[in-house]
């Protein structure tokens, strides 16, 4: 990928000044004052007092206001309450612009003042919306940061000592606040009671920083030549090689995974791990230090005003999505290059407007431009499905039979014929929409999980299945954890579906995406600790997963999820040393994961065998899943067979199975249910015990009737209070179950050598006289 840059010439700015003004701009002030009013205009103001406004369209600057000569611009930044589409945003939005002389104004979208506040007693450094637009924070050169309800009106003082603060930035959740002080980063979190996070970041001044809303890292720039990335608690992620000047900018893509860095005359576009892209150097002419970079809200486009008073607009190209014989190549801003290595085609598609976004995948090339979404398959490549009226799509994910998009306005799910699938919703998702990240959403092959953004450990599952009753009433799984990571599984037939996700704690978890009822709580079962990154293949249920120095790969993360013994067969684990640090999954397309480190491809085959066994069991080819694995003879492969034929009641196949994977626990009980009546309540009880479905179990003894074998269920669990429950609420038909159970719990208490202590029991006890009866 490479960074394309433009200077916008601030000499054919459209004004009708005297001489005299026009020689004293042309000494060209410091321009350090930019950012986006839409993703075609631009905004920027330097210590000439004029704001000007320049256009993507026409490609040249008109001066929209004057501000007072006593104010000296220092910072400038927009918030767009009607989202920053390309047509602009609505009436309610307003322009901040900070001095040096501690005054900040607030402008709206005509140019008019609406408020002039004497802020600080020194120079404003940063003047900031927050990102949920609830209000703005200022820091000053005097030590002190403020935040401000979004009408001007003082709401609290966050920070105050003595040191200059040189920079100042929101969280994306607008919960916290990064700031830097000389040497040191510090982040002050807004909630009551919490503790400030301060530590040492450069050896010199620390100029700028950013926080990423993708990823929640943070990027410092500082006088030592290097840039920086940190976690949330301030632990280093990724220094740079000291480079030939002070970092004096860095700024996160507000929807990619991208850092842009400036220092004097260099743009570095990298990735947000820190390893880097592209470079761009400019000698002629010589523009000097990057001091402000603003990304437009698409992420298409930065614009970066340098100490010389150039306004640059740059945006990437040669973007790459490679999906089997298929790689997707960006040429320029509106054009993609198709080439087919199976056949050698090669095709240029150009499109009338800017491409904004694309996804690669399943045969289909999904491209998203600036108010269309283009659908190309590859057999079909010249005559594409045109859908229009989908404006400034951040998120295209490609999966098996449907497409979904998530854009300005709402989440989408399209068939590959154009068709609109599903609009999905649920309590508060349209004023979640502009908070969503690619991290939040996950399609499926019949589902689409997405996570609650306002309640992070709750996840809604939506059923693409045409007439399914979740289709628009979403059923919801809660996790213990705030989620960070979630993961659809891409195959499958419709009853095996499962998703994946992982928590705040990094902790793996795994639970049925389907056949969820109401009545049932959900399964969800941990399969795995300290993972940074999933993704499941694409045409079968295995699951890749990376660790910090070494990555693993699931067999059966579905099916054997509930059994820990079948996850232990079944997974492994393999060190990534030679890798390098900083592993993301770029890919897991028919048996290979793609890796992807310091910008390097690293292709890593799975097992064949298992591979071909998924594809086996997917069919319900029975006898020729059993070949494969007496073919390779791997403990994985027939603990796999084994977990999958168990939940499919394929009584037999699991027998020899468990047996070849030494599990003699699970062979005798598998005998044990092979003496049972065939595909009767009892033996399908057993069945459902046997994949860790404990309620299942007992419900379907209940609704067959079989009073006396679901309390004998709930004892053998030691499930006590649930099989005293059902004693009673069924005392009328069986009246010698309270007497059963409460002799077998006097048996439990005698073997543990203690008196009753449960509430529920206590009532039933009798006074030393074992003998007697117990009383009710």
């Amino acid at each position: 990928m490479k960074l394309r840059t433009r200077l916008c010439k601030k000499s054919s700015l459209k004004t009708t000044d005297s001489a005299e003004e026009s020689s004293q701009r042309s000494s060209n002030y410091p321009l350090s004052c930019v950012d986006w009013s839409s993703n075609e205009e631009i905004y920027f103001v330097s210590d000439d007092h004029q704001i000007f406004k320049w256009s993507d369209v026409t490609r040249d600057s008109v001066e929209v206001a004057k501000l007072p000569d006593d104010f000296v611009p220092t910072d400038l930044h927009w918030l767009l309450l009607g989202g920053r589409s390309s047509g602009g945003g609505k009436g309610s939005d307003t322009l901040l612009v900070c001095s040096n002389d501690g005054r900040f104004v607030i402008l709206n979208k005509s140019a008019r003042v609406e408020r002039s506040i004497s802020a600080h007693g020194a120079a404003i450094s940063s003047g900031r919306w927050s990102p949920d637009g609830a209000g703005l924070l200022t820091a000053g050169e005097d030590g002190v940061i403020k935040i401000w309800s979004r009408s001007g009106m003082l709401r609290s003082t966050v920070v105050q000592n003595e040191e200059a603060i040189r920079c100042a930035r929101w969280a994306p959740n607008s919960t916290s606040i990064v700031f830097c002080q000389g040497g040191h980063v510090s982040i002050k979190p807004l909630a009551a009671n919490s503790k400030l996070i301060r530590w040492r970041a450069h050896d010199g001044l620390v100029l700028s920083l950013s926080w990423s809303a993708q990823s929640n890292v943070i990027a410092s720039g500082g006088e030592d030549f290097r840039f920086k990335i940190w976690d949330a608690q301030g632990a280093n992620l990724f220094t740079s090689a000291a480079e030939e000047f002070a970092i004096t900018s860095v700024a996160f893509n507000p929807e990619k995974d991208y850092l842009l860095v400036g220092t004097f005359n260099l743009l570095k576009l990298c990735h947000s791990t820190g390893w880097s892209y592209n470079s761009a150097r400019f000698t002629a002419p010589n523009v000097g230090s990057f001091f402000s970079l603003s990304w437009s809200a698409d992420g298409t486009q930065v614009a970066c005003g340098t100490s010389t008073g150039q306004l640059i607009v740059a945006y990437a190209i040669e973007q790459q999505l490679i999906s089997r014989n298929l790689k997707a190549t960006s040429n320029s801003r509106k054009s993609i290059a198709l080439k087919d290595i199976a056949n050698g085609t090669h095709d240029v598609l150009d499109f009338p407007q800017r491409v904004i976004n694309f996804g690669l995948g399943y045969g289909h090339l999904v491209v998203a431009t600036t108010h269309q979404i283009h659908i190309y398959n590859e057999k079909y490549i010249n005559t594409p499905i045109i859908v229009d009226g989908r404006n400034d799509t951040r998120v295209i994910e490609v999966g098996k039979k449907y497409f979904m998009i998530l854009d300005a306005s709402s989440i989408w799910v399209y068939t590959y014929t154009g068709r609109l699938h599903l609009n999905p919703r649920y309590p508060g998702s349209q004023a979640q929409i502009p908070l969503l990240t690619w991290r939040s959403l996950s399609l499926g092959l019949d589902v689409l999980a997405i996570r609650d953004n306002s309640d992070t450990t709750l996840l809604h599952l939506f059923d693409l299945i045409p007439g399914a009753s979740r289709q628009y009433d979403p059923h919801s799984l809660r996790a213990k954890q705030p989620l960070a990571e979630i993961a659809a599984c891409r195959a499958g037939t419709p009853d095996d579906q499962f998703v994946a996700f992982i928590d705040s704690n990094r902790e793996l978890f795994v639970s049925e995406s389907r056949n969820l009822s109401g009545e049932r709580t959900d399964e969800i079962y941990k399969i795995g600790t300290q993972l940074t990154a999933i993704k499941w293949a694409s045409e079968t249920n295995i699951l890749v997963g990376v660790h910090d120095s070494c990555y693993s790969i699931w067999y059966c993360p579905g099916e054997g999820a509930s059994d820990p013994t079948i996850i232990a067969l079944t997974t492994i684990t393999l060190d990534t040393a030679e890798f390098g640090k900083q592993i993301a999954i770029e890919s897991f397309e028919d048996a290979v994961i793609t890796f992807r480190c310091a910008g390097a491809r690293l292709p890593v085959n799975v097992n064949i065998h298992c591979e071909v066994l998924h594809r086996a069991l997917l069919e319900g080819q029975w006898p020729q899943a059993l070949k494969i694995c007496r073919l390779a003879q791997h403990a994985s492969l027939w603990a796999t067979l084994a977990a999958v034929a168990t939940r499919k009641h394929q009584l037999q196949i699991s027998e020899e199975a468990y047996a070849a994977a030494l599990q003699i626990d699970k062979v005798s009980y598998l005998q044990h249910l092979k003496t049972l009546t065939p595909s009767s309540a009892e033996q399908m009880a057993e069945n459902s015990l046997m994949l860790g479905r404990m309620l299942e179990a007992e419900t379907i003894l209940l609704h067959g009737r079989k009073i006396q074998q679901a309390v004998g269920l709930s004892l053998r669990m030691h499930n006590w209070r649930r099989a005293l429950e059902i004693a009673q609420k069924h005392r009328v038909e069986e009246p010698d179950l309270m007497q059963q159970v409460l002799q077998e719990r006097i048996k439990y208490l005698k073997a543990l050598q203690r008196e009753e202590w449960d509430p529920v029991y206590l009532p039933h006890v009798v006074k030393e006289d074992p003998n007697s009866s117990p009383s009710e």
